[in-house]
């Protein structure tokens, strides 16, 4: 099966190609997000208990704070960070967060912004490939 291609103004360039992780609703990394495991620890989100390690992960956008770059890039570095991630509006936190586990530790995980629609019809368990 051909995976779909998402495509959208890219924020951090790369590819990747993976299962997505639709998040219903925006996730704080810092304090929501185990970088050691990749499970989301966010007692009041929807999606807690699910792993973002090595997905596509499809969400409308973080709740973030400056720890966000921090906890991405950690996760990243441990291997237990997304491939990619698709936002509905750009944010700078994972942005800085992906440049830095990039340039420190040679992880890609690119950032895609796509229209509300395109990021509702993403469905966990699809598989997509993201990026150039």
């Amino acid at each position: 099966m051909t995976p779909e291609r998402i495509t959208g103004r890219l924020l951090l360039a790369g590819s990747a190609e993976g299962e997505v992780l639709a998040l219903s609703e925006p996730l704080s990394l810092w304090g929501g997000l185990d970088p050691s495991t990749g499970v989301i620890i966010d007692r009041q989100h929807p999606q807690v208990g699910q792993s973002v390690a090595g997905k596509i992960v499809a969400m409308p956008g973080s709740r973030g704070s400056s720890g966000t770059p921090g906890v991405l890039g950690e996760a990243l570095r441990c291997g237990m960070g997304p491939r990619a991630l698709v936002l509905t509006k750009g944010d700078f936190n994972l942005v800085a967060g992906a440049m830095v586990a990039e340039t420190l530790y040679g992880t890609s995980c690119p950032i895609v912004v796509v229209e509300p629609d395109v990021l509702d019809a993403l469905e966990t368990g699809s598989m997509v490939l993201v990026g150039e």
